[in-house]
């Protein structure tokens, strides 16, 4: 039967993004996993993902839900995956995931995450780089957050207070960030690129 607020994720294909063929699920029916996000290519042979499954504890080497990163060899079938990072900071202490598709860069992936404050129950923004050929090894991490919900629009719908990335195009030099707002509007967020990570390597954010 169904589980109250379970989340599985499934895989579909498309040559034209109109027709579609399901494939069926790719996490675990019987787990609450999250936030998965395919990389857009793969790396030394292998398909890679983020995900957020609820495995919290000593064991598992994280108290609160965190991000994960897992391997593959043809996108159905993922083994046990790997602990990516756990919060640091009292803005993320609640909850974190990923949140928008990795973008390759000369300096690595760059990868924005999600995470939640325990005292004011906001969506915040974080950023990290994450090295090339192999990105369980996280190079730079923001301490601050670069996203977080002020406007109306971004502090008031079906979930008061929140920011959520879920794509992202770069052009030119500029980001283009898109991310629901209060879980009711979509909204843009832009800036540049190269200036994110200078700064995200200088460790200014």
């Amino acid at each position: 039967g169904l589980k109250w607020n379970m989340s599985n994720t499934a895989l579909a294909i498309s040559n034209d993004l109109i027709h579609w063929k399901k494939l069926g699920r790719i996490t675990d029916y019987n787990q609450d996993n999250r936030d998965v996000i395919l990389f857009p290519r793969k790396i030394n042979g292998k398909f890679v993902r983020f995900e957020r499954p609820v495995l919290v504890g000593k064991e598992y080497g994280c108290d609160v839900p965190s991000m994960w990163i897992n391997f593959s060899d043809n996108l159905m079938e993922w083994p046990k995956p790997k602990l990516l990072i756990t919060p640091k900071e009292g803005w993320e202490m609640s909850r974190m995931g990923g949140s928008t598709p990795p973008i390759e860069t000369e300096d690595g992936w760059l990868v924005l995450y999600h995470a939640v404050d325990p005292n004011d129950q906001l969506y915040r923004v974080g950023v990290m780089l994450l090295d090339l050929d192999d990105p369980t090894k996280v190079i730079a991490r923001s301490k601050g957050f670069i996203l977080e919900p002020v406007e109306d629009y971004e502090m008031q719908g079906f979930y008061n207070g929140c920011v959520f990335p879920t794509g992202n195009v770069v052009k030119d030099d500029t980001l283009y960030v898109y991310y629901g707002g209060a879980d009711r509007f979509v909204n843009v967020a832009t800036c540049s690129l190269k200036e994110l990570l200078k700064e995200l390597k200088e460790g200014k954010l």
